[in-house]
């Protein structure tokens, strides 16, 4: 049940970031304020996992989006929505999440022109409206939202 939840969650962050690139804090910080309260107030996190798992998760999403946050690569946003999933899953989920978000952000760069050509005319016009309104902004969650369901799938 729990999974489910931060599977809606992380699509509800997905739509935001595709329509808008900008999620709000509500999303990010609110859940992560929520992650803390349940790990605080029950002694693991929402998934179960040991506190020190959210903090080494913590760790390992701040060691690894830092850097492309301050090269400009991701978003305030983007940290803020693995850090509130850090602290609400663990160290697997975490590291599960960032390679099944490479292998999706992959599995998209090489395909996506053959999947173009399928698409529905409507689905294409509409698709060509985001992005231009967008410019060169690349969404991340969705991604993120494709990596967790690969992870939780793998786990479960």
């Amino acid at each position: 049940m729990q999974s489910i939840v931060l599977l809606l969650w992380l699509a509800l962050c997905t739509e935001q970031d595709v329509r808008q690139r900008q999620l709000p804090d509500l999303l990010t910080l609110g859940v992560a304020v929520g992650a803390l309260l349940w790990l605080f107030a029950t002694g693991h996190t929402w998934l179960g996992a040991d506190p020190s798992s959210a903090g080494w998760g913590l760790a390992i999403v701040m060691l690894l989006t830092l850097p492309g946050y301050m090269l400009g690569h991701f978003g305030a946003d983007d940290v803020k929505l693995m850090g509130a999933l850090a602290l609400a899953t663990g160290t697997d989920h975490v590291l599960g999440t960032f390679i099944g978000a490479g292998v999706a952000l992959l599995i998209w760069l090489t395909t996506r022109r053959r999947l173009w050509t399928l698409l529905n005319p409507k689905v294409k016009k509409r698709l060509q409206a985001l992005t231009e309104a967008m410019g060169d902004k690349q969404a991340f969650v969705p991604y993120v939202l494709a990596g967790y369901l690969l992870t939780a799938v793998w786990i479960q």
